[in-house]
């Protein structure tokens, strides 16, 4: 594998990181404070290309590939984690199924405006029950005529409460399978609600740690009739096409918490090099050195280990594993340097308004979202051939 950007690459990287530091940076401190997904900025993002970046020209995209918008994900986490993850979910699981599985139909009424930014999707499959094991899925959908009937909750949605989400996929029991031993199995399959459908209701916000200004919800449904053309792919097939746009959305998760992980390091060795302390730098200190040197290592072998699951991916070469490794060791990379960027600051890394306190903040959920640090560890040694 060859890990050298082209010039049109760098091209992107370097818009995108520029947009990150111009428009991002200077307001992430507010929007963070409010706890409020800021339009504006999505909307610029929408101008720029970013939610169009791996989807072709003929349908309103802008023809690159996947690794294009790991790329463009990375830039913006430097600056905003909330801002990153509302362009790889709104990409990868707002986006891909619809363009993966959607008939003409589904896709000309809902790519335009979500290919644009001026639209956001959710994809629904995290319950109470149902989050590392999606198999436990309890939300029904019962065919009654011409509609599917959809009962049930979820749980941490992304994208699925702003002023400008437009449909949420959903995952739903649609039936039973007898497996050839008796067992039964869930049927599992996926549909595309709109968001002003009635018995479709949006639960207040959630009050978390990080992550401030992404849109996270759970979701109610009572009674929800939506057409039975509305179904995602062939029925029974929900669970199947969630895993790879799982495994998709891993590596484009890698390549955030690589960005995160290289925007501590950025912000600690700014500081480093302009804190003062005994007449001269701290960075001149053996142990901050030292520690910046470990962080430059941590981001180093993140970027590696997304650039080789991304370019996989973009061959067509199986990348399992890889994603689950460079989701492993990138999410520990951001966590783990965004620990030392906070001591390195000292007090005034406890302050929010300093990004390093807001990516302390951020980056514990790197370790638990799109799959958690160990059932990262399951995959790999499945891929090992072990059982564990």
């Amino acid at each position: 594998m060859m890990y050298e950007l082209t010039p049109e690459q760098q091209e992107l990287q370097n818009t995108v990181r520029a947009f990150a530091d111009e428009v991002v940076a200077p307001a992430a401190y507010q929007y963070d404070t409010e706890r409020r997904l800021p339009l504006d900025i999505i909307a610029q993002m929408g101008d720029l290309g970013l939610f169009g970046l791996p989807f072709p020209t003929e349908i309103g995209g802008q023809g690159k590939d996947y690794f294009s918008l790991c790329l463009a994900v990375e830039a913006l986490a430097r600056a905003d984690q909330s801002i990153a993850v509302t362009l790889e979910a709104g990409v990868g699981r707002g986006l891909m199924p619809i363009f993966r599985h959607g008939t003409p139909q589904q896709q000309a009424r809902w790519l335009p405006d979500l290919l644009r930014g001026r639209a956001l999707a959710g994809f629904g499959l995290t319950e109470a029950e149902a989050g590392s094991d999606a198999g436990a899925t309890r939300t029904t959908a019962a065919l009654e005529g011409d509609e599917w009937v959809i009962d049930g909750t979820k749980q941490f949605i992304t994208n699925s409460g702003t002023p400008i989400t437009s449909v949420v996929t959903v995952t739903a029991v649609t039936g039973e399978e007898t497996r050839a031993d008796g067992s039964v199995k869930k049927e599992l399959s996926s549909i595309l609600v709109p968001t002003d459908t009635p018995g479709f209701t949006v639960e207040e916000s959630y009050d978390k740690v990080g992550w401030h200004t992404s849109d996270t919800h759970p979701l109610t449904f009572r009674d929800v009739r939506v057409p039975a053309s509305n179904l995602l792919g062939e029925r029974g097939r929900g669970f199947a096409n969630f895993l790879h746009v799982l495994d998709e959305g891993r590596v484009a998760f890698a390549a955030l918490s690589t960005g995160a992980a290289q925007g501590c390091l950025e912000e600690a060795l700014r500081y480093a090099k302009e804190r003062n302390v005994f007449g001269r730098n701290i960075g001149e200190n053996q142990h901050i050195a030292f520690k910046l040197a470990r962080m430059q290592a941590r981001v180093h072998q993140a970027r590696l280990c997304y650039y080789d699951a991304a370019l996989k991916l973009v061959n067509g070469k199986p990348f399992k594993s890889e994603a689950s490794i460079a989701k492993m060791v990138s999410g520990e990379a951001a966590m783990d340097n965004a620990r030392e960027a906070t001591q390195i600051f000292g007090g005034y890394g406890f302050l929010n308004e300093n990004a390093v306190a807001r990516h302390y903040r951020d980056s514990k959920i790197l370790e638990i979202g799109e799959g958690t640090t160990e059932v990262q560890l399951m995959v790999i040694s499945r891929g090992l051939g072990l059982t564990a």
